[in-house]
């Protein structure tokens, strides 16, 4: 069973269907299909549980935004901006310059 650190330092067990949602949401009207995010949950949750027990949330949403940024461009961004929590526009556009480069 993979546990998930939280930034205030809490454990729990880690949820699929809570970060699948959070995944289904980043990829509302998308041409992202039920497969593909099967897959990449898939391979992500394989390489977490091959290093370790636990799991720092940060490094989930982490690795779920670099598998968002290879299947679908917007549906990153709108993952990006709740799991880096943008203060401010400035944010956002700093974070689709990178895109763009």
């Amino acid at each position: 069973m993979l546990i998930v650190v939280k930034r205030d330092g809490t454990r729990e067990p880690y949820s699929r269907s809570k970060l699948e949602r959070g995944v289904w949401l980043a990829c509302t009207k998308r041409p992202i299909s039920q497969d593909k995010i099967n897959r990449t949950l898939n391979q992500l949750e394989e390489k977490w549980a091959a290093n370790k027990k636990e799991v720092t949330s940060a490094t989930i949403g982490q690795d779920v935004m670099k598998a968002l940024k290879r299947l679908d461009q917007v549906a990153y961004i709108r993952f990006a901006s709740i799991h880096r929590e943008f203060k401010d526009v400035d944010e956002f556009k700093q974070e689709l310059g990178k895109l763009f480069k």
